[in-house]
């Protein structure tokens, strides 16, 4: 059978032609094929499948055989391609013909077909019923509908809702689905209800009329209707919060590790939103009926700052959430209990984002932060102190491991009168329950020291709580975990503390990409080696013996401050 293609889907099959397995076989198989459709990045299949996490490494992981080569003349379509084909051209019946089939047609035939590539992207979450769905509405076409007055008196609303099986039918669950649902097997399904609603619950039929079963029949499907308007509009409100969330983050912060995390959120939040049947859910929508359209308040029509659009859209995204959870216990309790972990990963979320958010305006002038022992004597301290204050050096850690608690605490509480009032910052290293008690800006801490929980308990909400991190997973969790600002390294071997490896410059360019969050390069930083870190982007550093062993400590401060301010982007 002769079939067309759209120039899209002719260049996805073309690209797709380069990929063959390694036992020689030239035949264009549907792993090849899904390559295809990522290589044409920006169709509207690559964007489903990049929703979903499926990218061109995890296609070449799942099937390691696959190499790419010239394309071969005359390439063979595999059978299970064939199949996909088929299978795209019997469910887009209904379209308009000639068909042209386009790259979402040839997705969508993929997870509808019978073999592993089909299973592997099911179990991606790639719902082929919804995909079916999708195409056509954004076709213009209908199909047959799926009316609800059709729902027997026994039907739970959550299966009407979900559009499987009644669970108290003759048929047992897992058999009628296993037949009936062919369309959805790799799909998690919802968890059969253990009762029926209490609208629907069981009735002795010799007791009722015709009348009383017409009128609780009716008043089913009433159910049925306000229940799936309430998941519909607090689908859309979590999914555009989110999205709301997600441009500030990509945008406005620039960061992409959050980013990636918010993505993440939405796909899985657009996962468990498909276990609802999108054409449902659009038939039970009544808009221009909804009273809630023409309520609002002066606020609502107007926001400060890109911030209090955050802020808003946070607080939106988890109110909708709480209701999809709450009503979706009605029809699916797999459902809500999902949606329950997605709230709880979205409040950790706004504390990252916040505390970036946060962070990025308290530190926004700190670019120099000098670490200090507690020198021979209190005196000697004082006079650094002051010389370094003067010199405008924005933050001053206290890092002493000699002194006793006594004279560290004295130290810590004569650098706290000479800060008091200044712009530069007083942190403590390792002791947060000193840092709590002289009353200093912060706390910094390493990875094997106390938990950002823990030293927040102590320090309070308010104060500064510094990681040291060595890789980009300790950063990133350290985001995560609501620290205020990073000491990334360590860069180059120093006088002050030995390490047995070096992560170098690599791991400044690397975090520098994906965190905006504030961090300071430390490890043997100078003004011999500065332009180093200024070149791997980063415009924040942390020194010791480049200030503190120099000649002149003030004029060395001086020096970096200079370097540092003419590389201020």
């Amino acid at each position: 059978m002769k079939r067309e293609f759209t120039p899209a889907a002719e260049r996805v099959l073309a690209e797709a032609s380069h990929w063959s397995n390694r036992d020689g076989c030239d035949e264009l198989t549907a792993p090849a094929l899904i390559l295809g459709l990522l290589a044409e990045n920006e169709c509207r299949a690559a964007i489903v499948l990049g929703e979903r996490g499926i990218g061109q490494q995890e296609v070449c992981r799942r099937w390691p055989g696959l190499t790419r080569g010239k394309s071969a003349a005359g390439v063979r379509l595999s059978a299970e391609v064939e199949a996909a084909l088929a299978a795209a051209c019997v469910r887009l019946g209904a379209l308009p013909r000639p068909l042209l089939l386009a790259t979402e047609h040839l997705l969508l035939g993929l997870a509808a077909a019978e073999h592993d590539s089909s299973l592997w992207l099911r179990q991606h979450g790639l719902n082929p019923d919804v995909l079916e769905e999708q195409i056509y509405l954004q076709s213009g076409c209908s199909r047959d509908p799926l009316p609800f007055e059709e729902a027997t008196e026994g039907a739970s609303v959550g299966s009407a809702l979900c559009g499987v099986p009644d669970p108290g039918s003759d048929a047992s669950y897992e058999s009628r689905n296993a037949t009936e649902g062919a369309a959805y097997r790799g799909f998690p399904q919802p968890s059969p209800p253990s009762a029926p609603i209490p609208c629907n619950a069981e009735n002795d039929a010799a007791t009722r009329g015709p009348a009383d079963s017409a009128c609780n029949l009716t008043s089913s499907s009433r159910e049925e209707i306000r229940v799936l308007r309430v998941l519909d509009a607090s689908g859309n409100r979590a999914r555009e919060g989110l999205r709301v969330v997600e441009d500030y983050v990509r945008f406005v912060l620039d960061d992409r590790h959050l980013t990636e995390q918010l993505k993440r959120l939405r796909h899985d939040l657009a996962g468990l939103l498909d276990r609802l049947s999108l054409d449902q859910r659009l038939r039970a929508r009544e808009t221009e009926s909804d009273v809630g359209t023409s309520l609002w308040t002066p606020a609502e029509r107007r926001r400060e700052s890109a911030a209090a659009v955050l802020t808003a859209n946070f607080t939106r995204l988890q109110e909708a959430l709480r209701s999809l959870e709450e009503f979706g216990k009605i029809i699916d309790a797999d459902l809500a209990a999902g949606i329950q972990q997605l709230r709880y990963r979205c409040y950790t979320l706004q504390r990252g984002v916040e505390l970036t958010r946060a962070s990025l305006v308290r530190l926004q002038h700190a670019r120099l932060y000098v670490l200090l022992d507690g020198g021979p004597d209190e005196k000697s301290l004082a006079a650094l102190a002051r010389g370094l204050i003067d010199a405008r050096v924005h933050v001053l850690q206290l890092r002493d491991k000699q002194l006793d608690q006594r004279r560290l605490l004295d130290r810590l509480g004569m650098l706290r009168e000479l800060t008091a009032g200044t712009d530069t910052l007083l942190v403590v290293n390792d002791r947060a329950d000193l840092a709590a008690l002289a009353r200093a800006d912060g706390v910094h801490v390493g990875q094997e020291d106390l938990s950002v929980k823990e030293a927040r308990s102590i320090v309070g909400p308010q104060a500064l709580v510094g990681v040291s991190t060595h890789s980009v997973e300790q950063a990133r969790q350290a985001v995560l975990d609501g620290a205020s600002y990073l000491g990334v390294g360590p860069t180059f071997p120093s006088g002050t503390k030995a390490f047995v490896d070096f992560p170098g410059v690599e791991l400044l360019r690397a975090v520098a990409a994906e965190i905006r969050l504030p961090a300071f390069a430390i490890g043997g930083i100078s003004a011999g080696n500065v332009d180093q870190v200024l070149a791997a982007g980063f415009r924040r550093i942390a020194v010791s013996g480049a200030i503190t062993h120099a000649p002149d400590p003030v004029a060395a401060a001086r020096e970096l401050l200079a370097r540092l301010e003419a590389n201020r982007p």
